[in-house]
């Protein structure tokens, strides 16, 4: 039986729970997955998993982890582009753009190895990876360089279908320089994928139980109200810029955007931040400002929420200043022959069918859905982001075998 990481009810890693291996055969000692139908045989998806691990990538990541990555799909027969791009404050970036020919239908395999920064109070160091009772532990494990490990440990030795690795090292940050200067990248060189898969870590309760086909949108913004400065005790002589603000936020926070849809969850609008800044107690302040944020669904567009909101601020005030920052727009890839196979794949190796989902929060599926359709799926998202992040290394050895399912059925 395989064990992996399971969520308690309050959605925090729990105990290790069994899982059928429907005809896998894990060898801890060697860290691989043996399968009837298909064996993918080199490199070892743990020491793989282990040595990107070891590479401190807190985002943007350049370097030491992407020689890791090159130098194992090389041995593979892939060619490799890396390249770094981007001007600060949002760059430079270093991205992987890996391809090997083939015959049929051409999957795309995305993600990221840079990580968020690890925190104090772990156990060990958060980048010096360390297995104990099943688990291999790390910054980065689940999201994802345990899935980029697993897929490049299961691609065949023998050339199949084209394949390529789309690589950023920016995508916890600002993704200004990450995939999308990978997309103009793809076509640029006439790479042109048929299906998509990331790795990111969609499975919520066991592996396999969720496939994402689609993500909300993001918009922030930001609200700034100007006044006039004076004393408390004179308000004619002054102007006080915090109750239109307030005025503002009111009218906002009453809006109900839509009641959602068959795919997607309701959209909302959240107020993230307000400030004003006056240490005084007897001054009236210049200045007030908030940020709200909105997650969308596909029943909007960002241009669109953004034009709404700058409607109801020149209402109360025709002076004051919107700036908005469109993270990404929502997407869905509605249900066809990849999220078919995808979804085939991980009922074979685990007996779960798993949900098709459009939950959380954005990824950068969001950029790749625009070149073809895409999902994600990958390991257990149970403690990602967190203190002692980890994976349970049966569920390396199962996403193994079903990444080379997948890549294997797009073949045919």
């Amino acid at each position: 039986m395989l064990r992996s990481i399971v969520n308690g009810d309050d959605g925090l890693p729990g105990k290790l729970a069994d899982a059928p291996t429907d005809g896998i055969e894990s060898d801890r000692r060697l860290g691989n997955v043996r399968r009837m139908d298909h064996t993918p045989r080199s490199p070892n998806v743990v020491s793989l998993a282990t040595a990107l691990l070891a590479c401190p990538s807190v985002t943007p990541a350049r370097g030491p982890v992407f020689d890791v990555l090159s130098d194992a799909l090389i041995a593979l027969g892939f060619s490799v582009d890396r390249f770094v791009t981007g001007d600060a404050p949002d760059g430079p970036v270093e991205n992987l753009l890996a391809t090997r020919a083939g015959h049929g239908r051409h999957l795309a395999f995305a993600g990221h190895l840079d990580v968020v920064p690890p925190g104090d109070g772990w156990t060990n160091d958060a980048f010096a990876p360390t297995e104990r009772r099943g688990l291999l532990y790390g910054r980065g494990a689940v999201d994802m360089k345990g899935a980029i490990a697993a897929f490049v440990a299961a691609i065949p030795e023998v050339t199949g279908a084209p394949l390529s690795l789309i690589i950023t090292g920016d995508e916890e940050g600002p993704a200004t320089y990450g995939t999308r200067a990978l997309i103009d990248r793809m076509r640029a060189h006439g790479v042109a994928p048929d299906f998509c898969l990331v790795g990111e870590p969609t499975s919520a309760h066991r592996l396999g139980d969720t496939i994402k086909i689609g993500r909300r949108g993001s918009v922030n913004l930001w609200i700034a109200v100007a006044g006039l400065q004076g004393h408390v005790a004179y308000p004619h002589l002054a102007d006080n810029p915090i109750p239109r603000l307030v005025a503002i936020l009111a009218e906002i926070e009453a809006i109900v955007l839509d009641e959602g849809n068959r795919w997607f969850q309701a959209s909302n609008i959240e107020i993230t931040d307000i400030t004003v800044g006056n240490p005084a107690t007897n001054v009236i302040p210049a200045r007030a400002e908030a940020r709200i944020s909105i997650r969308f669904n596909d029943e909007h567009t960002g241009a669109g929420l953004v034009e709404r909101i700058e409607a109801v601020v020149a209402r109360h005030d025709p002076g004051a200043a919107v700036t908005a920052r469109i993270s990404g727009e929502a997407f869905l890839t509605k249900p066809g022959p990849l999220s078919a196979l995808v979804a085939a794949a991980i009922e074979r190796h685990t007996g779960i069918a798993p949900e098709l989902s459009t939950t959380g929060g954005t990824s950068d599926a969001r950029f790749l859905s625009a070149v073809c359709p895409t999902v994600e799926f990958g390991l257990l998202n149970a403690t990602m982001h967190k203190l002692d992040e980890a994976v349970a290394i049966d569920d390396l050895i199962a996403l193994t075998a079903i990444y080379g399912d997948i890549i294997a059925s797009v073949a045919i």
